[in-house]
């Protein structure tokens, strides 16, 4: 982050911090290199990287932390990997996957710890006056920040910023109308307030058109190797099933991004009720697996075929049931569920405190 942007900036929203934000912005795209310093800064969108990408955080504070439950937590997804995490635990914001150091500056990490401990105080309070807005007393409540960037497959872009309040939406952003719209009658207020504050606005607008989509480009260049869609491979196999049935197994691995159809075809008709479809699993090196299975009685003579669709494949890739075939090269499915979301942000914290709260940082973070 370049020096003096996380500065506070005094006083309403005004000539001041448009100027300051203009600067950091400024700033932030003289020193931006894919890959680390000494790199061209060159955003080619190369064939490789094309395809459906998105670049998502979820801030998440709890009002009754528990022994497993820190009382705020921020992650960052690149598509589904997750590439940073911060928790009020640790206090530390750190990488999630080795390339990521390749795309950051080596004292984005101390940068990142302060503005996050910042974010960590601000919603411990939000938490106290949404509790008051909703009169409430007691238990255990949640306040969640979701924002992020995707990148279509024919270069359009679109962006999202939403605030959310024990699991219901409250707050967010309309980027086609740039204003924020309330969702419900006790967000009211911080609507009023945020969209009178034309700055924060186009702030807001030009990070998720602009800063977010920068720094998603960037991270697809380096993280390529891990992120560039990968065709998934198909394993047709049988095993006997109860009452003399047969069960067919297609296992589908190798593939990248996460999301897959399967299904099996039964003499050229797909049987999508009949198709019974594992949960998609990491493989631990980046890609993914899942099973379809689905039972038949081997006595009539029906043709099987096992069928994946998947966005790096022009046609459906097609794995036929061979019926001589008498052993079974079942695998078993080797995975850990990755869970969800991630943290690093670019926007005026002190704009994302409620109106009754006083502003204590004002400042604007590039990531």
């Amino acid at each position: 982050m370049p020096e003096g942007c996380g500065a506070k900036v005094q006083g309403k929203a005004g000539r001041g911090r448009r100027s300051e934000a203009r600067r950091c912005t400024s700033r932030w795209k003289e020193s931006l290199s894919p890959c680390g310093p000494g790199h061209t800064a060159h955003y080619s969108k190369t064939r490789d990287l094309r395809g459906f990408h998105s670049y998502q955080h979820l801030y998440t504070g709890v009002s009754d932390p528990g022994p497993d439950v820190p009382a705020f937590t921020a992650v960052s997804y690149v598509d589904d990997q997750q590439i940073l995490h911060y928790d009020s635990e640790t206090q530390r914001q750190e990488p999630r996957a080795d390339w990521v150091l390749g795309a950051i500056e080596p004292d984005f990490w101390k940068g990142e710890t302060m503005s996050l401990r910042s974010w960590q105080d601000g919603f411990k309070r939000n938490l106290v006056t949404l509790q008051h807005r909703y009169n409430q007393t007691g238990e255990s409540h949640t306040l969640q920040l979701m924002y992020g960037c995707k990148l279509r497959e024919d270069n359009s872009t679109g962006g999202y910023m939403q605030l959310g309040y024990d699991g219901g939406d409250f707050i967010s952003y309309d980027l086609g109308t740039r204003t924020w719209v309330a969702e419900t009658t006790q967000a009211q207020v911080t609507q009023r307030s945020w969209n009178e504050d034309k700055a924060f606005l186009q702030i807001t607008s030009a990070y998720l058109e602009e800063t977010c989509i920068e720094w998603l480009w960037k991270y697809l260049q380096c993280g390529e190797a891990v992120l560039q869609r990968k065709r998934p491979m198909a394993q047709v196999s049988d095993g006997p099933s109860q009452g003399g049935r047969t069960t067919l197994s297609c296992r589908v691995h190798g593939f990248y991004p996460k999301d897959v159809a399967v299904v099996w075809v039964k003499n050229g008709e797909a049987q999508p009720q009949e198709t019974t479809r594992s949960e998609v699993f990491p493989s631990g090196d980046g890609t993914y697996q899942t099973w379809a299975t689905i039972e038949i009685d081997p006595s009539r003579n029906h043709n099987y075929v096992c069928s994946v669709e998947h966005e790096s494949l022009g046609a459906a890739l097609r794995e036929s049931w061979d019926k001589g075939r008498t052993k079974s090269d079942l695998i078993p499915i080797v995975g850990i569920v990755i869970g969800f979301v991630a943290v690093a942000i670019g926007i005026i914290v002190c704009h994302l405190y409620f109106p009754e709260e006083q502003c204590l940082l004002q400042h604007l973070k590039q990531n």
